[in-house]
């Protein structure tokens, strides 16, 4: 009995020991998984679209993952003209470029040239979506230090959320571990595999999100054949059917649950298959409940998109929808992306503005990026109203703004126009910002007249504007008088 003790005691005390041990190992073999990012980036100027501003550098994190690939945020390394990396169990930086990037979803692919990097590395492997209240833990490079940092939370939420990098709604999980700069792009790791990417923080005190494993699997699985789609959009306006008066319009039984269809947008071939007024009722054969939402796993929801932004562009959808009082099933092919089609297109990366001048006029499509030039809720309120609620269409594939005038004598009497929407010129409507310069540029008229949205106009010399241009050029060391 003594003997048994003995040897109790005696296992007690090598667990002591080699447990800790072992835990170090494992955290040792993910310190050759995770890496720091160096990114030397410079920034678009909107407002004044020849220049750009810095450059300017950032840190950031990433993994590495099968196939001698780092896994990383995209705003990491968005407009970047330089990047290094180092891995968190080694001190030399190795140049790397972006293979593949992902604004939508705010996911990049890094390749290293010198693959001796990945010497001795693990790649790290997938796991599965978390479940709440799930221990999770944040690996990442924060500001503040050179080490490698861990921070350990619990998922408390699995929900579509607006990516502060797009714009996109999409499935983001919220967890109490902090995220600070420097840490976004690091993985998230359960049970030693990844199960997100660390992104943003929130509002509250150790509240950040991470981008979940199913979308990693999807961006994965869209770059298998070396290019990226993007993530489908359906290219509807939907309103809830909670109200009862409502439901009672249009005839639906207790039973009876989904969205209805307010507007359906030409730039899809859902066009062809929906119309406003449809009652959505399932999607891929799941339910869809009257506030938008399906169940995506028992006992939690999110939105309806959660069916849609799992495929790949190509792939077909099936709606059950309601029409005048009868149920009929259709099929469409998912064939425009996230933020791919909208009149004033949301957060842009890695191009450069586009602009045109004429006669020292600035002129400009309408953008986030212009709009986000003046910061908080400062842009001129027309710029926000079409941001907000004007679409596309034939006659207006985006929205040309005259943002200011370079004084000359061509334009004297107009230098203080700035800021404002263009409509039309020569009472031709203005279909684009390529269109406008077709309208100058062939112009055989002696007067130029520009309609402006807030009613003005501008009349010019068609021929003395197209003989100011180098004088303009010149005088304002601008190198071209478009970039298109």
């Amino acid at each position: 009995m003594k003997n048994s003790n003995i040897l109790v005691v005696r296992i007690i005390f090598l667990i002591t020991i080699f447990l800790p041990i072992a835990e170090t190992k494992v955290r040792y073999d993910f310190r050759s998984s995770i890496v720091k990012i160096y990114t030397t980036y410079t920034s678009p100027n909107y407002y004044r679209p020849w220049q750009v501003r810095g450059p300017y550098e950032i840190v950031g994190s990433g993994s590495i993952i099968n196939g001698k690939r780092i896994l990383t945020n995209a705003h990491v390394v968005s407009n970047a003209s330089f990047i290094q990396v180092k891995r968190a169990d080694r001190v030399n930086k190795y140049i790397a470029k972006v293979e593949f990037i992902a604004h939508d979803c705010d996911l990049a692919i890094l390749k290293v040239e010198d693959e001796t990097f990945f010497n001795g590395s693990i790649s790290l492997e997938f796991g599965e979506l978390p479940r709440l209240r799930d221990k999770v833990a944040v690996y990442g490079f924060p500001e503040g230090g050179e080490e490698l940092c861990i921070t350990e939370g619990v998922i408390s939420r699995v929900e579509h959320r607006n990516y502060a990098h797009s714009n996109a709604y999409l499935l983001a999980c919220q967890m109490d571990a902090a995220i600070n700069p420097g840490s976004s792009g690091g993985p998230v790791i359960k049970d030693g595999k990844i199960i997100g990417v660390s992104f943003q923080a929130g509002r509250g005190e150790n509240v950040s999100y991470m981008i979940p494993v199913v979308l990693i699997n999807r961006f994965l699985k869209d770059i298998e054949d070396n290019k990226y789609d993007g993530i489908p959009d359906l290219c509807i306006w939907w309103n809830k059917l909670e109200s009862p008066d409502l439901r009672q319009k249009y005839g639906l039984k207790d039973k009876d649950t989904g969205v209805i269809v307010e507007k359906v947008y030409s730039v899809s071939n859902i066009c062809k298959v929906l119309q406003p007024d449809d009652i959505i009722l399932s999607v891929d054969n799941v339910k869809i409940f009257n506030d938008g939402t399906i169940e995506f796993r028992k006992g939690e929801r999110t939105s309806l998109l959660y069916v849609i932004q799992n495929k790949l562009l190509g792939e077909k959808v099936k709606f059950d929808i309601l029409r005048n009082g009868k149920i009929n099933t259709v099929e469409f092919t998912l064939d425009v992306g996230v933020n791919t089609w909208r009149l004033v297109p949301n957060p842009e990366y890695d191009k450069y503005p586009r602009y045109y001048i004429f006669g020292g006029f600035i002129f400009v499509p309408l953008t986030y990026n212009l709009i986000n030039e003046w910061g908080s809720d400062s842009a001129p309120v027309s710029f926000y109203y079409h941001y907000h609620y004007s679409d596309p269409t034939e006659e207006r594939k985006e929205i040309v703004v005259l943002l200011r005038v370079l004084s000359d004598e061509v334009n004297i009497g107009y230098q203080e126009y700035q800021h404002v929407i263009l409509k039309s010129v020569n009472n031709e409507p203005v279909k684009s910002l390529n269109h406008l310069v077709e309208l100058c540029e062939k112009s055989n008229v002696e007067y130029i007249e520009f309609k402006l949205e807030n009613g003005e106009r501008i009349v010019v010399n068609a021929q003395k504007c197209k003989d100011a241009k180098n004088r303009i050029l010149n005088k304002y060391k601008i190198s071209s008088d478009r970039y298109l």
